[in-house]
């Protein structure tokens, strides 16, 4: 995330810095605290938190229970692709309207965990009660409104629009939909959830493009279910299947016999209809497999602790049979050899 700087009283705060007189460095394993009212004048605390909330959440009108005694803080991180930010403030009521949208371009979805309070939200026509635990997911690019209880605080992922959607087609069905804690499933992402903040900063990119890579795969099961029972019926079930072939794919890419016939088989679909569900999403069972044994060759290619491996041992390993093909592929899609690939990482 690039480095912010916000004006206060004073002069101006800088990532890793209070509003208050003395530095407060991040600490390992948490999220970078940007903005807190604690020291700031009390009538200067909305105003601020106001300002720094547009900036790094979304643009939106608040309306506090009380300015004069309003406190909040603003915590910010990353892990891969996700963009975190957590926030706790005093009670009241924020309007993301028409009027916002309109100044705005989001390619982002914002998955929202209750990590203590409450929190009603209103989208698309349905309003919710999340919970300490509690999910939901909400797009930027319509208007929703929310209220913050006392001692509520939330964590907000901000999730690449076009990820998610290769995982269950269009979200706008999956909009303020409660997702509960209480079910085994849900209850894993919500707790993995929960954790990514004491990985930001801390791992490896690799290892910070799976996590990132396992949450969205999380969400999108999760928001599948969600509507399972709802009018969208037939729409997540596609989802579900789609979600169901993605996952017998990335368990068996070691595997060199893996083809459409075998993963068709391996979720009751013909190949037919597995194909037909995809081409929503412009892709295929094949072209799947492809794309991720070479996004696991790329990575492994310029991984630093793998880049003793030579190419081959590398492609065997990820289940192509045909060095040529790989070679043939692998440059289409990266623009060089795998060779060229691994040397220009070496170098670096």
């Amino acid at each position: 995330m690039q480095s912010r700087s916000y004006p206060f009283r004073g002069g101006f705060a800088r990532p890793g810095w209070n509003f208050c007189s003395a530095a407060a460095p991040l600490r390992k394993g948490e999220l970078q605290t940007i903005f807190t009212t604690r020291d700031v004048h009390p009538r200067d605390r909305f105003d601020y938190w106001h300002s720094v909330a547009c900036k790094e959440i979304v643009e939106h009108e608040s309306f506090p229970d009380s300015r004069a005694h309003f406190e909040a803080e603003i915590e910010v991180g990353s892990v891969g692709a996700l963009d975190l930010v957590a926030f706790q403030n005093s009670p009241l009521k924020v309007e993301h309207a028409q009027a916002h949208i309109s100044r705005m371009s989001s390619d982002q979805l914002l998955f929202c965990r209750e990590t203590s309070g409450l929190v009603s939200v209103e989208q698309d026509g349905r309003q919710i009660t999340l919970h300490p635990g509690d999910m939901t997911l909400l797009d930027p690019a319509l208007p929703y409104s929310a209220k913050f209880s006392e001692d509520s605080r939330t964590l907000v992922l901000k999730l690449p629009r076009r990820e998610l959607q290769a995982r269950v087609g269009k979200t706008r069905g999956m909009l303020a939909r409660q997702i509960p804690v209480g079910a085994t499933d849900d209850t894993l992402i919500s707790s993995f959830s929960a954790a990514l903040p004491s990985l930001a900063g801390q791992v490896r990119p690799v290892c910070g493009r799976l996590a990132a890579d396992f949450m969205l795969d999380l969400i999108a099961f999760s928001l599948a279910k969600a509507v399972e029972s709802t009018t969208l019926r037939i729409s997540s079930t596609k989802a579900m299947a789609i979600l169901e072939i993605r996952a017998t794919i990335k368990s068996r890419l070691a595997d060199p016999d893996l083809d459409p016939q075998s993963v068709a088989d391996a979720v009751g679909l013909s190949v037919r209809y597995a194909n037909n569900i995809l081409a929503s999403q412009d892709t295929s069972i094949g072209r799947l497999i492809l794309r991720e044994r070479l996004e696991k060759c790329r990575q492994a290619l310029e991984e630093p602790v793998q880049l003793r491996r030579s190419v081959s041992e590398v492609a065997f390993g990820w289940g192509f049979s045909d060095l040529t093909h790989f070679g043939r592929c692998f440059k289409k899609v990266y623009g060089m050899s795998p060779s060229d690939y691994q040397l220009s990482h070496r170098k670096g």
